[in-house]
């Protein structure tokens, strides 16, 4: 008598089953048949609410939870990023693949028309003395300006400029307002599909996407320019699986598939996240890689204003992953980042009032 196929749950998005047939034929790779099943989840519904004024931990991941603990499905697919950091009572990380590009992009609005007035680095100086305001931006002092390269001499030209960005990610807003202060963050959600559309046919600039999805979708000849000076979402560009604690077979099968080098980075930007008790409404960033048998972990936290940030970067030793990434958020929480939660905390409370 043949095994049934291993039931693989998946969001509908594009994004989504792209992530799940990757498992699906790595798990062939092992002649193990699977099936996809789609669940449309409740981030996926509300496409109206900016990510961080829903508040809610695991909007992505909630209903295959509950698929994965009534038996309907063995696995669960997720971008690694969505999974809260405390999964629901039963369930645990069967495996994390070989993780992707983990930085973000900026795509680059190439409908988008700008005005003179706009083009002017200084609006004030335009109102006042318009013959005179001929300095201006264009489409590549901005692209040098987001990935960094500017020389000094060009920077207050684009430190004083309005970009008009668009993201539903507090991380992002956070970071673009600590780095471009009179910058303009839109809402924008949806699928990747839908994002980009949404983007041509606006008046933004541009828009932040995490790269991997962008990759993954066959959109990397986008206009984009890496933002590699931001730090992306804990475990970005990772696919974990999740299964039940209880199915040795399913934690068998994902043994088999796991990327380790991938899991234990991903493991200490998790810790990280956890330790700070950040969620999606969370503006903190971290990244850890694997260098000469060291960890070498970078993180932070700021304000949702972008106004304050602390920051750190720890080299460790590989066989203390384990503790690294609480290490490092407990060194935050020291240097000023304890004020930063207390005060995301306090924010939090006087919304639910």
């Amino acid at each position: 008598m043949s095994k049934s196929p291993i039931k693989i749950g998946t969001r509908d998005s594009p994004l989504a089953q792209w992530q799940s047939k990757q498992v699906k034929q790595l798990l062939q790779y092992k002649s193990l048949e699977s099936e996809l099943v789609l669940i449309k989840s409740e981030g996926d519904i509300n496409l109206t609410t900016p990510l961080y004024e829903m508040g809610v931990q695991g909007i992505f991941t909630k209903t295959l939870d509950t698929a994965l603990l009534n038996d309907q499905i063995d696995i669960a697919v997720h971008s690694y990023k969505d999974i809260p950091t405390k999964l629901a009572k039963g369930l645990m990380i069967g495996a994390v693949l070989k993780r992707g590009n983990p930085f973000d992009v900026l795509v680059i609005n190439r409908e988008r028309v700008f005005t003179k007035e706009e083009l002017s680095f200084n609006a004030g100086v335009f109102s006042q003395k318009k013959e005179k305001a001929s300095v201006q931006i264009t489409t590549e002092q901005m692209q040098k300006s987001f990935s960094g390269t500017l020389q000094e001499n060009e920077q207050d030209a684009t430190q004083n400029f309005s970009f008009k960005i668009a993201t539903s990610s507090a991380r992002r807003k956070a970071q673009l307002l600590y780095r471009f202060k009179n910058a303009s963050i839109e809402n924008l959600r949806g699928n990747v599909n839908t994002r980009l559309k949404k983007v041509s046919e606006s008046i933004w600039h541009g828009a932040v996407f995490a790269a991997a999805g962008l990759e993954r979708l066959g959109f990397g000849h986008l206009h984009t320019v890496e933002l590699d000076w931001m730090l992306p979402a804990p475990a970005q560009g990772a696919i974990a699986i999740v299964c039940r604690e209880n199915d040795i077979d399913a934690i068998s099968y994902c043994e088999e598939i796991n990327d380790k080098h991938s899991q234990i980075c991903t493991q200490v930007e998790k810790d990280f996240l956890r330790v700070l008790m950040g969620g999606c409404s969370t503006p903190i960033g971290a990244y850890a890689i694997i260098k000469n048998e060291k960890i070498i972990f970078k993180g932070n936290i700021l304000s949702p204003d972008g106004e304050k940030k602390v920051e750190l970067e720890i080299e460790r030793n590989i066989e203390d992953y384990k503790i690294i990434g609480a290490l490092a958020a407990e060194e935050i929480l020291g240097k000023g980042g304890k004020e930063i939660v207390e005060g995301l905390q306090k924010n939090s409370e006087s919304h639910e009032e």
